[in-house]
């Protein structure tokens, strides 16, 4: 695993869980919003985290954490992750994965082989807005499709989640979002937090009345959708 990072003790990338987390490094997505920019465009001059050094961490602590939460980047994009979360999971560690779900067989497999205990999939905006998200011309989304078609359908630990961002996202959007991710188990509204390491400064958070008015509107779609960090 390209491993290029590790926060050694966090209570709020998986919720009821303390873990560690750790980042991959590339992504095949360039959203503005990303607030871990050197991850996406500047890996190449990151120092490389030896993931030997982050199983002698995770082993020696084992018994203060609960899991491990992988992230990015995109940790889809790894072609070692199955093995990565099997030698996590042989610690007797849950494994959390954050991913932009634009690699579905990977999620089923993870899944089916029981090496993933939560999925997060970051849903960036209503289909026909996604291209604008991720900076990528003519995107097509089918295979983000197919990764929350799966997880509605065959999963039960998992979780949707918007970062929301006044430029990007209004009322329609939030519609059309929750009609596409109808019959979800969570679905969360994260408030967005400007950094100087997001790919494009400048952009703006929305107010927590706005936000409010963004969750009823997806409330009915969703079992469990909740604002994040407001």
């Amino acid at each position: 695993m390209e491993l290029f990072g590790m926060e050694k003790l966090s209570l709020v990338d998986y919720d009821s869980n303390i873990v560690a987390t750790v980042f991959t490094g590339n992504c095949n997505f360039r959203c503005p919003f990303c607030h871990n920019g050197p991850l996406v465009n500047s890996v190449s001059t990151l120092k490389p985290l030896p993931e030997s050094e982050v199983l002698e961490y995770v082993e020696n602590r084992k018994k203060m954490l609960d899991g491990v939460c992988i992230s990015g980047g995109e940790p889809t994009l790894q072609k070692d992750l199955p093995l990565f979360c099997e030698k996590i999971k042989k610690l007797g560690l849950k494994v959390k994965l954050d991913t932009n779900g634009t690699n579905p067989e990977t999620v089923k497999l993870l899944h089916r082989q029981g090496l993933v205990d939560y999925f997060a999939v970051d849903i960036k905006n209503c289909l026909d807005k996604y291209e604008q998200i991720v900076a990528i011309k003519n995107f097509n989304t089918i295979k983000v499709e197919k990764t929350v078609e799966f997880l509605i359908n065959e999963c039960k630990n998992y979780e949707f989640r918007t970062t929301i961002i006044k430029e990007f996202h209004t009322k329609d959007d939030m519609k059309k979002i929750g009609e596409w991710i109808q019959n979800a188990e969570k679905y969360f509204l994260q408030k967005f937090k400007p950094s100087d390491t997001c790919l494009v400064s400048g952009l703006t958070e929305i107010d927590e009345k706005t936000a409010k008015e963004y969750l009823e509107i997806v409330s009915p779609f969703v079992k469990n959708a909740k604002l994040r960090g407001y």
